[in-house]
């Protein structure tokens, strides 16, 4: 065989863009642009919250001097705005009562708690990051008092403040989501670029949907895809260590367990009861025993049944970004013998491949030249019965107003390496559910994120957990880690 020969992939597979579904009964309203949907159709949960809810109140944390910035920022979202980036991708932004169909307003006063101008004139001792966790803590417990009178607290850390919200042994931002996880108070993280940021309605999009989102509400959803098998669940998992490295144990995170559509419940944060071995080892590829696996499993399977009657599901798919050691297979079967298919899934981001699309020169001489758009989303690359590279970024037309759409504008994408340590079916399902599952990422107002979101919100809460020792261990609603 020649060497030309030995270096040709095999032949490749063009998903089609997954449908997003903005509605639970009328299966008609569908799209596959997020925005897009939403200006045509509303938002998934449309009717259901506003049943209970026709305002989304918001509270607010954050220095006296920038209250009223603030304000007008919260104020700004209720009007319209025309697309001044990215225009063959956002559409018109209509303003948050019209794009949602509740109004937003400001909470009542008693909602709202001002810090002192700068980081020294926070009350307490030490640090200024430890008189900032104070600040944020006693901030949180006044709110918690008047909980009835708030959706959603937004919280502003102003750009002078830098040195004490990130350093080595600080993370504001995760030590916030973590007190809120306590509190049970849904948290929008500011910062000083928001005021000044030239496009409008982009953060109008990116804002007015994390605020709907946070205060229980559901943008879209997946549409029903007719290759998936009827009844299938998918699970996330990530690992961070925690506690004294000499002794150190693993806390996985599991991210809620996503039906079909692609709803979500909530976060499983499970310590695991068996220390590690090595852990130089376990940075490099952490992974769960036979019996931690078993019970982080059983305990996320829970909150399926819990939201099904007690059925289980048909098909379950497990994602995480590293390989499955035999021990975790075993684990996963044990805990989930009820279920008639299980796939696990390694989801990686460090592909060595890169790809370029070709098309008609339209000339004489060579048949074809490189495309001035890379790859087209949604191109799978089976490689072998158990591995498969999917192009989850890349070119995707149909969501363009030009014809043309590749998010990011930057560098040739990389593809997602998948890697089926368990399970049987065709590579091709398992990829165009990892297509899908990159549009359910509801914190920004982008097509897709480059990964899924069953990895995505476990790894989101895996970095918590690992800024946040403390953290207990137990369930929480995804919304408090976004």
């Amino acid at each position: 065989m020649s060497v030309a020969a030995l270096s040709k992939l095999p032949p490749f597979t063009l998903l089609e863009e997954p449908l997003l579904a903005f509605s639970p009964v009328d299966t008609n309203q569908v799209d596959v642009h997020p925005l897009r949907g939403l200006v045509r159709y509303g938002p998934f949960s449309k009717a259901s919250f506003g049943r209970f809810a026709s305002s989304l109140r918001i509270a607010t944390v954050g220095p006296a001097n920038a209250f009223k910035r603030r304000g007008e920022l919260m104020t700004s979202l209720r009007q319209a705005f025309e697309p001044s980036d990215r225009s063959e991708y956002v559409p018109r932004y209509p303003g948050f009562e019209e794009l949602f169909g509740i109004q937003l307003v400001s909470a009542a006063p008693s909602a709202h708690v001002k810090w002192p101008e700068s980081l020294g004139q926070l009350p307490g001792e030490g640090t200024p990051s430890e008189r900032l966790y104070e600040a944020m803590e006693n901030a949180l417990r006044r709110l918690d008092t008047v909980r009835n009178d708030f959706d959603v607290v937004l919280v502003h850390f102003p750009d002078n403040w830098g040195p004490a919200t990130r350093s080595k042994d600080f993370d504001a931002h995760d030590i916030l989501k973590a007190l809120g996880a306590k509190y049970n108070i849904p948290t929008q993280v500011l910062n000083d670029r928001a005021f000044t940021f030239k496009y409008k309605a982009s953060l109008a999009w990116r804002l007015s949907i994390a605020l709907y989102v946070k205060a229980g509400g559901i943008p879209w959803k997946l549409a029903r895809m007719t290759s998936v098998p009827d009844e299938t669940a998918y699970i996330g998992l990530a690992y961070a260590l925690r506690g004294d490295q000499r002794d150190a144990h693993f806390v996985t995170c599991c991210s809620q367990v996503f039906d079909m559509d692609g709803g979500g419940m909530q976060f499983v944060a499970f310590e695991a009861r068996d220390p590690v071995a090595d852990v130089l080892e376990a940075k490099r590829n952490p992974f769960l025993s036979r019996d931690d696996m078993r019970a982080v499993l059983a305990r996320t399977l829970g909150l399926y049944q819990g939201r099904n009657g007690g059925a289980l599901p048909k098909r379950l798919v497990i994602h995480k970004t590293t390989a499955f050691k035999p021990e975790e297979i075993e684990g996963a079967f044990d805990a989930l013998a009820g279920v008639p298919e299980v796939d696990c899934i390694e989801v990686g981001t460090n592909a060595s491949c890169r790809g370029v699309w070709l098309i008609e020169s339209g000339r004489d001489g060579p048949k074809s030249k490189p495309s001035g758009y890379p790859v087209p989303r949604g191109v799978v690359v089976v490689r072998s019965g158990n591995s498969a590279l999917l192009w989850a970024a890349g070119n995707a037309p149909g969501v363009s107003n030009t014809g043309d759409y590749y998010q990011g504008k930057k560098s040739i994408p990389r593809p997602l390496q998948l890697t089926r340590h368990a399970g049987r079916g065709p590579l091709e399902t398992v990829a165009l559910e990892a297509l899908a599952l990159t549009k359910m990422d509801w914190n920004n107002d982008a097509l897709y994120d480059p990964v899924p979101v069953s990895i995505r919100y476990s790894q989101r809460l895996a970095r918590t957990i690992a800024n946040v020792p403390d953290l207990p261990g137990k369930t929480y609603p995804y919304r408090l880690f976004m």
